[in-house]
This record gives structure tokens, C-alpha cells and sequence, in this order.
């Protein structure tokens, strides 16, 4: 499914290293608004697919579009500009810094104040500190992080730093948001609140949300649509009750039936 309505379009992507085939000819939409869910077993491909649509790899075939601009060449620097934000599988965050400043870091793509308004720390510059300070803000309440603001992330328990990473993602402001096994490593009340925090983000703002996660009952409950990949190849798409019931899935990845 690759509608010219989509907001990104993955076409026929193919990623190898070397003599490795990590991606196969990949294909699949996500329309403006909805939550996709991208599963499949370990080393299936899916982090692959992040990293092809974010710039980190480039694809060795195929293209990437988002919002009409093909991506498939352009460097992360340049991606996430246009409106696209991720959280990492294995967190990346400035441990030494706090939950505030880790958040304000994000915020340096929304900045236009120059070198010299921001070393003296008056007019435009102090004006955006304080703009860029209250959408922070916001942040933190949404998250209930407010406990943390001044802690240092690195001291952070696990679950708590995931969700400082999520907030730095909506710092971006981003129109398309990555989330990458956002809840690995999490007990089961933390893996609710942050489920509960994805569907706040996608209700309230709309957002269109690209999610990889290995628990099958939260992504069949959050998502609207699946991909299934293995070994880097699609073997299906569809909705959860479509998936739950695929044949093929359940035999690459869910264990043979019965």
C-alpha cells in the first residue's frame, strides 16, 4: 500500500551491508493521522526501517517520501526538520544533563536567535528562551514528569528516563513520530502509562505515529494498522484481527499453531 494521499510512502526499499540483505524490497504507507505497527522476530528488520526513513542508512534501492520529499539520501540533520522525530531502542539521552535541559536540547531546531543575541542573552534570544521554556513546560506536565525536571538523566530508573526520551521526541514538534520499542525493559504499570501516553499524543495532536514493539497484545491494541516483517521482507499488512489470524505470521512469529 503506497497511496500518493500517504504521508510517508516506503517504496521497494532494499538495505544491505556488505553481504548482508537487511532489507528486501520493503513496501508499505502510513496515512496522515494513524498509528502503524511494524512487528516481526529479532533481526527481522524493523530498527532497519527506522533508520532508513530517519537517515541513518541510506537504502542501497528504493525511495523514501515523506509529505511529497523524497528522503531516501538525505543525512539526519536534515530529516528531522521537516518534521520527523524518534526514540531509540537503546535510549539517547544527555545523562549528565537534567530532564529540563534534555528536553530545551531539542528545542534548538525551533531557534533563529544568532550566536552574538545568545551569548549576551537579550532581545530575540532571551524572548525564545522563554517561548521555547513554556512548550517545555507543557511537556513535562503531559509526561507527569514534573518530579524530575531538575534531575540529572543518567541517575533516572529506566522507565522514567523512556519517557524523558518521548518527551524530547515532542519537543521536536514533529507531524510523523518514530517510536522504537519505546517500552522494552519496562514492568507492566509502566508499559500502561506509556501506552496511555501514545494515545494521548495521537488523540489530542493527531499525530501520525510509527511504532515498533516486541509486546503483540499493546501494539494489537494500539495500532490501527500492522506491518509484519521477517528477515527483512514483508510477509503481511493489515488490521490487528486480520494479523492475530494471518497464518503466516503466526508461524514466523507467534510459534506454529496448535
Amino acid at each position: 500500500m503506497t497511496s500518493d494521499k500517504s504521508q510517508l510512502a516506503v517504496q521497494e526499499v532494499s538495505l544491505s551491508f556488505g553481504g548482508i540483505q537487511a532489507l528486501t524490497e520493503v513496501s508499505f504507507a502510513v496515512q496522515d493521522g494513524e498509528i502503524l505497527g511494524i512487528i516481526g522476530p529479532n533481526g527481522a528488520g524493523k530498527t532497519s526501517v527506522l533508520n532508513c526513513i530517519n537517515g541513518f542508512y541510506h537504502p542501497t534501492r528504493g525511495r523514501i517520501i515523506f509529505e511529497g520529499r523524497d528522503l531516501t539520501r538525505l543525512p539526519p540533520h536534515r530529516v528531522a526538520p521537516l518534521g520527523i522525530a524518534r526514540t531509540f531502542q537503546n535510549i539517547a539521552l544527555y545523562t549528565g544533563a537534567s530532564t529540563l535541559e534534555n528536553l530545551m536540547a531539542a528545542r534548538h531546531i525551533h531557534m533563529r536567535a544568532g550566536l552574538f543575541e545568545s551569548a549576551v542573552y537579550w532581545g530575540r534570544a532571551r524572548r525564545e528562551e522563554i517561548e521555547h521554556r513554556l512548550v517545555v513546560e507543557e511537556i513535562i506536565d503531559f509526561l507527569e514528569i514534573q518530579h524530575i525536571r531538575k534531575a540529572i538523566v543518567g541517575a533516572l530508573p529506566h522507565g522514567l528516563r523512556k519517557r524523558v526520551e518521548l518527551g524530547r521526541a515532542l519537543a521536536l514538534e514533529p507531524r510523523l513520530l518514530l517510536l522504537d520499542e519505546p517500552m522494552t525493559g519496562m514492568n507492566q504499570e509502566e508499559k500502561e502509562d506509556m501506552a496511555r501516553f501514545i494515545l494521548d499524543i495521537h488523540e489530542r495532536q493527531g499525530m501520525t505515529i510509527l511504532l515498533i514493539e516486541h509486546d503483540m497484545g499493546l501494539v494489537m491494541d494500539i495500532a490501527g494498522r500492522i506491518v509484519v516483517l521477517d528477515f527483512g521482507v514483508k510477509i503481511a499488512e493489515g488490521r490487528p484481527r486480520e494479523i492475530r489470524s494471518n497464518d503466516t505470521v503466526i508461524k514466523a512469529y507467534l510459534g506454529k499453531a496448535e
